[in-house]
């Protein structure tokens, strides 16, 4: 087996794959995987069906890389191929649903909660929320994507889309008002 160094210049190592080299597929999957199974896993909730979304998204990124042309980040354009494949796994399951009560105008929200609140419980608290919601959420507060993009992404509105944001925003912070109450004995 051929050994590629990890100090390898990152356009050839792309170069590489694109030529169907497995040795610099690995290296890319091996430098990559552990941050694309997690934009999987905020999508779905199962560890091994974001497994498998991950490996389908490698293919499909593997099979197309000859159209990732240098401009920007791999790591952005591999992120996408995920949350796109994501979508599309949930969408076959039928997991996507988006609520169709409009939010007159959304609230100011109280973004300062202060709490000792470990990762995987907000992780747990996401996973809870309706599909909808979840959906919206991760694409905007995590993924970064804007209302008009997750609108298009998602077939829906953008005034869909800003009221699924508000809601799921609503429920997490009701269910960490709860928890800290849980936690800390107070109000």
């Amino acid at each position: 087996m051929k050994v590629i160094q990890l100090n390898t210049n990152h356009v050839e190592l792309i170069q590489n794959a694109t030529k169907n080299n497995r040795d610099a597929q690995r290296v890319l999957y091996d430098m990559y995987a552990p941050k694309m199974l997690s934009v999987c896993r905020y999508y779905v909730k199962d560890v091994h069906n974001a497994e498998g979304v991950m490996l389908n998204a490698f293919f499909k990124a593997f099979t197309n890389l000859k159209n990732f042309k240098n401009e920007g980040s791999f790591e952005g354009w591999l992120r996408k191929i995920m949350v796109r494949e994501s979508i599309s796994f949930l969408r076959q399951q039928r997991q996507i649903e988006f609520s169709i009560e409009d939010v007159q105008s959304p609230q100011d929200y109280e973004n300062n909660i202060k709490s000792e609140i470990e990762v995987a419980q907000i992780q747990q608290l996401i996973d809870e929320l309706p599909e909808g919601y979840k959906m919206v959420f991760v694409m905007y507060a995590i993924e970064g994507y804007k209302h008009n993009e997750i609108a298009e992404l998602l077939n829906i509105s953008e005034g869909t889309s800003k009221s699924q944001l508000f809601k799921a925003r609503q429920l997490l912070q009701q269910e960490i008002k709860k928890l800290n109450t849980t936690s800390y004995g107070t109000n």
